[in-house]
Protein backbone atom coordinates (compact mmCIF):
# COMPACT_ATOMS: atom_id res chain seq x y z
CA UNK A 1 0.00 0.00 0.00
CA UNK A 2 1.23 3.25 -1.15
CA UNK A 3 1.76 6.11 1.59
CA UNK A 4 1.85 9.98 1.96
CA UNK A 5 4.75 11.50 3.51
CA UNK A 6 6.41 14.73 4.16
CA UNK A 7 9.51 15.51 2.60
CA UNK A 8 11.95 18.50 2.43
CA UNK A 9 10.46 20.87 -0.60
CA UNK A 10 14.01 20.97 -1.95
CA UNK A 11 14.06 17.14 -2.56
CA UNK A 12 11.07 16.78 -5.00
CA UNK A 13 12.02 15.35 -8.24
CA UNK A 14 9.34 17.61 -10.23
CA UNK A 15 9.67 19.98 -12.68
CA UNK A 16 7.54 22.62 -11.12
CA UNK A 17 6.78 24.36 -14.72
CA UNK A 18 5.35 21.04 -15.97
CA UNK A 19 3.66 20.65 -12.68
CA UNK A 20 1.99 23.65 -13.01
CA UNK A 21 1.39 24.32 -16.49
CA UNK A 22 0.72 20.79 -17.86
CA UNK A 23 0.12 18.66 -14.71
CA UNK A 24 -2.20 20.98 -13.21
CA UNK A 25 -3.28 21.16 -9.52
CA UNK A 26 -6.59 21.35 -7.50
CA UNK A 27 -6.53 24.67 -5.02
CA UNK A 28 -8.79 23.48 -1.97
CA UNK A 29 -8.98 25.59 0.84
CA UNK A 30 -11.53 25.12 4.17
CA UNK A 31 -11.65 22.50 6.79
CA UNK A 32 -13.11 18.85 6.54
CA UNK A 33 -16.27 20.02 6.82
CA UNK A 34 -16.75 22.87 4.56
CA UNK A 35 -14.49 22.97 1.72
CA UNK A 36 -14.08 23.60 -1.94
CA UNK A 37 -11.31 22.77 -4.88
CA UNK A 38 -11.25 23.54 -7.89
CA UNK A 39 -8.20 22.75 -11.00
CA UNK A 40 -5.70 25.36 -11.94
CA UNK A 41 -3.04 25.61 -14.46
CA UNK A 42 -1.21 29.03 -13.42
CA UNK A 43 0.76 29.72 -10.00
CA UNK A 44 4.51 29.54 -9.08
CA UNK A 45 7.23 28.79 -6.44
CA UNK A 46 9.74 30.06 -5.28
CA UNK A 47 11.94 32.12 -2.38
CA UNK A 48 10.35 35.19 -1.17
CA UNK A 49 11.03 37.43 2.98
CA UNK A 50 13.53 34.56 3.49
CA UNK A 51 9.89 31.51 2.67
CA UNK A 52 9.44 28.30 0.48
CA UNK A 53 6.56 30.24 -1.15
CA UNK A 54 3.79 29.47 -3.94
CA UNK A 55 1.76 31.92 -5.79
CA UNK A 56 -1.68 30.31 -6.69
CA UNK A 57 -4.37 32.72 -8.38
CA UNK A 58 -8.55 32.76 -7.77
CA UNK A 59 -10.95 34.74 -10.07
CA UNK A 60 -13.47 36.30 -6.90
CA UNK A 61 -16.25 34.45 -9.31
CA UNK A 62 -15.45 31.65 -8.27
CA UNK A 63 -17.28 29.45 -5.54
CA UNK A 64 -13.57 28.43 -4.06
CA UNK A 65 -12.41 32.27 -3.82
CA UNK A 66 -14.91 32.34 -0.92
CA UNK A 67 -12.96 29.42 0.91
CA UNK A 68 -9.88 31.12 -0.14
CA UNK A 69 -10.62 34.21 1.77
CA UNK A 70 -11.84 32.61 4.72
CA UNK A 71 -9.13 30.25 5.75
CA UNK A 72 -5.96 30.76 7.09
CA UNK A 73 -4.21 27.81 5.26
CA UNK A 74 -4.97 26.10 1.47
CA UNK A 75 -3.17 22.88 -0.23
CA UNK A 76 -2.19 22.68 -3.83
CA UNK A 77 -2.64 18.73 -4.62
CA UNK A 78 -0.84 16.96 -7.85
CA UNK A 79 -2.45 14.01 -9.15
CA UNK A 80 -0.90 11.35 -11.96
CA UNK A 81 -1.82 11.59 -15.42
CA UNK A 82 -4.69 8.92 -14.82
CA UNK A 83 -6.61 11.98 -12.83
CA UNK A 84 -7.09 14.04 -16.16
CA UNK A 85 -10.69 13.30 -15.96
CA UNK A 86 -11.25 14.90 -12.74
CA UNK A 87 -9.47 17.48 -13.26
CA UNK A 88 -11.16 18.29 -15.82
CA UNK A 89 -14.48 18.11 -14.16
CA UNK A 90 -13.28 19.72 -11.33
CA UNK A 91 -12.05 22.73 -13.40
CA UNK A 92 -15.07 22.71 -15.79
CA UNK A 93 -18.11 22.62 -12.60
CA UNK A 94 -18.65 24.62 -9.69
CA UNK A 95 -19.27 23.80 -6.21
CA UNK A 96 -22.11 25.94 -5.96
CA UNK A 97 -23.73 23.37 -8.07
CA UNK A 98 -22.30 19.60 -7.70
CA UNK A 99 -20.65 17.98 -5.13
CA UNK A 100 -17.12 17.66 -7.08
CA UNK A 101 -16.22 15.18 -4.34
CA UNK A 102 -18.86 12.58 -4.85
CA UNK A 103 -18.72 12.63 -8.28
CA UNK A 104 -15.29 12.21 -8.73
CA UNK A 105 -14.46 9.81 -5.88
CA UNK A 106 -11.86 12.12 -4.67
CA UNK A 107 -11.09 11.31 -0.94
CA UNK A 108 -10.66 14.29 1.26
CA UNK A 109 -7.96 13.97 4.04
CA UNK A 110 -7.86 16.36 7.14
CA UNK A 111 -3.39 17.94 7.33
CA UNK A 112 -2.16 18.04 11.00
CA UNK A 113 -3.37 22.10 10.46
CA UNK A 114 -6.93 21.47 9.37
CA UNK A 115 -6.49 22.14 5.58
CA UNK A 116 -7.50 19.43 3.08
CA UNK A 117 -6.18 17.61 0.01
CA UNK A 118 -6.57 14.14 -1.33
CA UNK A 119 -6.02 10.79 -0.87
CA UNK A 120 -5.10 10.32 -4.63
CA UNK A 121 -2.86 13.12 -4.72
CA UNK A 122 0.97 11.99 -5.78
CA UNK A 123 2.50 15.50 -4.35
CA UNK A 124 0.93 18.11 -1.98
CA UNK A 125 1.70 21.51 -0.52
CA UNK A 126 0.34 22.58 2.03
CA UNK A 127 0.22 26.44 2.53
CA UNK A 128 -0.11 29.17 4.99
CA UNK A 129 -1.56 32.32 3.37
CA UNK A 130 1.03 34.90 4.04
CA UNK A 131 0.02 37.88 1.33
CA UNK A 132 -3.12 38.44 -0.90
CA UNK A 133 -3.34 40.86 -3.91
CA UNK A 134 -5.74 41.91 -7.08
CA UNK A 135 -4.39 42.23 -10.16
CA UNK A 136 -4.91 45.52 -11.77
CA UNK A 137 -5.07 45.71 -15.21
CA UNK A 138 -3.94 49.17 -15.44
CA UNK A 139 -0.44 47.06 -14.16
CA UNK A 140 -0.13 45.01 -17.20
CA UNK A 141 2.86 45.82 -19.66
CA UNK A 142 1.84 43.27 -21.42
CA UNK A 143 -1.66 44.41 -23.73
CA UNK A 144 -1.98 40.73 -24.56
CA UNK A 145 -2.85 39.85 -20.89
CA UNK A 146 -6.08 42.05 -21.08
CA UNK A 147 -6.68 38.88 -23.30
CA UNK A 148 -7.02 36.50 -20.51
CA UNK A 149 -10.04 38.92 -19.00
CA UNK A 150 -13.35 39.20 -21.40
CA UNK A 151 -15.27 39.63 -18.48
CA UNK A 152 -12.65 42.01 -16.49
CA UNK A 153 -12.85 39.44 -13.62
CA UNK A 154 -9.45 39.79 -12.69
CA UNK A 155 -7.65 37.11 -9.94
CA UNK A 156 -6.77 37.93 -6.66
CA UNK A 157 -3.25 36.80 -6.20
CA UNK A 158 -2.81 34.33 -2.45
CA UNK A 159 0.84 33.76 -1.86
CA UNK A 160 0.98 31.43 0.75
CA UNK A 161 4.25 29.71 2.74
CA UNK A 162 5.15 25.88 2.16
CA UNK A 163 4.88 24.49 5.51
CA UNK A 164 4.09 21.22 4.82
CA UNK A 165 5.30 18.83 1.47
CA UNK A 166 3.81 15.65 0.87
CA UNK A 167 4.69 13.03 -1.79
CA UNK A 168 3.73 9.30 -2.46
CA UNK A 169 6.12 6.85 -1.07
Amino acid sequence: MTKIISVDILKIPDNIFKLISKDWMLITAGNINSFNTMTASWGAFGELWNKKICICFVRPVRYTYRFMEKADYFTLSFFSSHYRKTLNYCGSRSGRDVDKIKATGLLPVESQFGSVYFKQARLVFECRKIYIHDLDPKKFLDPVIHESYPEKDYHRMYIGEVINCLIKE
